[in-house]
């Protein structure tokens, strides 16, 4: 595992209603458009519109599909595996943020 996968701040900082192409996606995560299109046909991703044409992505998109791409890389994960994975990080993100809440 590199030191990029490792610092939790190291990337870009795109606020979540930044908006992308599916081109601009492919670049930014160096992965082709067939790439991207099975990420969203595992439900990895969530374009809004109704072709690959008009699809627009936002920021939590490339957050997902790098996250998808170290699972991958680093372990070994499959496409199925990754979607898991990330819904579960997901969850947990989401019951710490509660936890803190009730802490406070």
């Amino acid at each position: 595992m590199n030191n990029e996968n490792l610092n939790p701040l190291f990337g870009e900082l795109l606020e979540d209603e930044v908006e992308m192409s599916l081109s601009q996606l492919c670049r930014a995560c160096e992965l082709s458009e067939a790439e991207i299109v099975k990420l969203v046909d595992e439900g990895i991703i969530d374009p809004v519109g109704q072709r690959p044409a008009t699809w627009r992505f936002y920021a939590v998109s490339l957050r997902r599909v790098r996250i998808t791409r170290n699972l991958q890389q680093e372990l070994g994960v499959n496409t199925p595996g990754a979607a898991l994975a990330l819904d579960l990080l997901e969850e947990l993100e989401e019951l710490r943020a509660r936890l803190r809440r009730l802490e406070s």
